[in-house]
């Protein structure tokens, strides 16, 4: 497990001659902020050092540490199309809508019309942690935790509390981000800010490049406000956030604008061994896009689409909970009911216009007993859809283990139902048209692994070994390809099978954590061609230095080859590649610092994806700035 980072570089803290001991290992996923399940399967935890020691201007960057984490693309968040910013774990693949659940303060964040994640929503430095559950081990979470779930966690409020930074780069680029937050005895109130904007980076190789292409980047403001009441027995939290970004897609004409606010609250009561939490959401987006086809030689091109994609949400959960000496259960149930339509005004004149509403929910049950030196785990979720389907989803575990080893294994069946984007929105990236499939039916999973754990004080190494039998499998099935032009339309391309394992070590030294991680995974169709848009191989290592006010971090990331197609093209294959990242954290004053980061140092080109054209990734970029994090006063 990656493990919970030493102290932060502002700290006053003597210099210990002793190697520092690890966390202790985390065995349990958060699903509220007061309510956790045990879990058989391995859990990552990512403190707020550790994610300030991943360079990346927003959390997807710095989560590519996790082996498995992906986008639809390989693309950062920073330059790629919102609509391809979903989430996958373990290398099951994506289409741009997530198989990952990402909860914020347990409240979802995936985009309630299409799965995928706006992560220019999160501040990074105002996360306190995330919580990575790849596979599907528990049964409390429904629709979209295919293959697993996230949990981000908020900064909680301290008193009279200030946060003020500035960071500028290269290509343009501007952060300006705030926070405030204060606590009265039971109750704290905290608002943030973060403002952004860059020039960007062109996303085709110079050799094609024309007149056509511009840089891609974006621009953009987000920001939160969080009431909490922290009694005793009752506690209370009310937070809203809002959005607003403009995106430019690589050319003149391409680009796309994002307005979106949820509303939230979570309420939980504790009485003795018992809980009772309720939370519910409202989350309402607007998102537009322009589209054009490209000409052959990119010099010029026209405008074909001019899209508006108006939708809203609404949805809650109640959760029940017990624990004895050597027990634990859960019992609850959860509800979602998404709109949202798409109005495009097509060139030659048209108009198309697909979309609806989809309702579900589902009732679910998880408990835990220790018998010894084993632990075992049952759970069980009933799922409904609108569609008049209905999904049964059981999990079951065991571990045994003593103070310095735990094996473990568990099984498991999860799904997730096709996303509104997907059956009635059309999409186009570059010369690459992806249409809707109003026909396309829930992907389900069924899922086995086993590992084991061995852990000491200074080191540990965590072995996984996993299998999914994927059905209904959502992918971009490719119609026709010319070298001008690609047809593809979302469809379930049938079963799938992913084998694989995954290694995570990490030492402690007395100033230094060094931490990897590697995933082999083996995803094919039953046709035996490889699922796109995942790489047999992914690794990542990170070296860490913090002594005496200096905080130093060198990270390695590497994956091997993968396609864009689902016909396993040579002309589709992206080659693998490896980047380096750095980042110098110095303490200033107390409470004041100075940092560097710089990502893709070596400024190795590498290619993202196919439109037909190549796609390339960021080159070298490097931000460097001040921030204050204390008191007020």
């Amino acid at each position: 497990m990656l493990c919970l980072l030493a102290r932060p570089a502002t700290a006053q803290q003597p210099v210990d001659p002793q190697p520092p001991v690890l966390e202790p290992v985390r065995t349990s996923i958060t699903v509220t902020e007061r309510v956790s399940t045990e879990s058989p399967a391995p859990v990552t935890l990512l403190n707020r050092l550790f994610l300030q020691a991943s360079p990346g201007v927003n959390l997807d960057d710095r989560l590519r540490a996790v082996p498995g984490f992906s986008l639809f693309r390989r693309s950062s968040s920073v330059a790629a199309n919102p609509t391809t910013q979903g989430v996958s774990l373990r290398g099951i693949g994506s289409t741009g809508a997530s198989r990952t659940l990402v909860l914020w303060d347990g409240i979802p964040l995936n985009d309630p019309f299409g799965g995928w994640v706006y992560w220019t929503r999160i501040t990074p430095e105002e996360i306190e942690q995330v919580e990575v559950q790849r596979g599907a081990s528990t049964s409390v979470f429904g629709d979209r935790a295919l293959g697993g779930a996230l949990a981000l966690f908020s900064r909680p409020a301290r008193p009279v509390s200030l946060r003020l930074s500035y960071e500028g780069g290269n290509r343009d680029t501007h952060e300006l981000a705030g926070g405030v937050s204060h606590l009265w005895r039971r109750i704290g109130v905290s608002a943030q800010v973060r403002a952004f904007t860059t020039g960007g980076y062109f996303i085709v190789p110079e050799s094609i490049r024309g007149a056509a292409d511009r840089p891609a980047g974006v621009k953009f403001v987000a920001g939160s406000t969080r009431f909490d009441y922290l009694g005793a027995r009752n506690r209370l939290f009310v937070r809203l956030d809002v959005l607003a970004e403009d995106r430019r897609n690589g050319t003149v004409l391409q680009t796309n604008s994002t307005a979106l606010g949820t509303a939230a609250a979570n309420y939980t009561h504790e009485s003795g061994g018992m809980g009772l939490t309720l939370l519910g959401y409202h989350t309402r987006g607007d998102f537009r896009a322009n589209f054009s086809a490209i000409a052959a030689d990119r010099n010029s091109e026209r405008l074909t689409a001019v899209q508006r994609v108006p939708s809203e949400a609404t949805g809650g959960a109640g959760i029940w909970r017990a624990s004895g000496a050597k027990w634990q259960a859960l019992a609850g149930g959860d509800f979602e009911r998404v709109s949202g339509v798409s109005v495009e005004r097509l060139f030659p004149p048209g108009l198309r216009i697909g979309g609806g509403t989809r309702a579900q929910g589902g009732v679910f049950g998880q408990a835990n007993a220790t018998l010894g030196i084993a632990r075992f785990y049952a759970g069980v979720r009933e799922h409904f859809l609108s569609t008049n389907d209905a999904f049964f989803n059981p999990s079951g575990g065991l571990t045994v283990g003593r103070a310095w080893w735990r094996a473990r294994a568990s099984a498991y069946r999860s799904f997730r139902a096709p996303t509104l984007n997907e059956l009635f929105r059309e999409f186009r990236a570059g010369n690459a048209v992806t249409r809707a499939n109003p026909a396309l039916q829930p992907e389900e999973l069924t899922g086995v692994e086993a590992g084991f754990d061995l852990l000491g004080e200074t080191r540990r190494l965590r072995l996984t070994a996993f299998r999914n039998d994927m059905r209904e499998l959502i992918a971009n099935v490719t119609l026709s390809s010319t070298p001008t032009q690609v047809i593809r339309q979302r469809q379930n391309a049938g079963a799938a099978l992913g084998r694989g394992v995954e290694a995570e070590i990490e030492q402690s030294w007395r100033f230094l954590r060094f931490q990897a991680n590697y995933l082999f995974v083996d995803n094919r169709f039953s046709n035996r061609l490889r699922v796109p848009q995942v790489a047999r191989h992914q690794g990542s290592g990170i070296l860490i230095f913090d002594r005496g006010g200096t905080f130093a971090s060198a990270q390695l990331r590497s994956f091997s080859s993968q396609f864009e197609d689902d016909r396993n093209l040579r002309s589709q294959l992206m080659p693998g590649f490896a980047s380096m990242q750095f980042a110098v954290r110095r303490r200033l004053k107390s409470h004041l610092s100075a940092s560097l980061v710089v990502e893709n140092a070596l400024n190795r080109e590498y290619i993202t994806g196919f439109t037909p054209q190549p796609q390339i990734g960021p080159p070298v970029l490097w931000r460097a700035g001040l921030r204050w994090d204390g008191p007020l006063r």
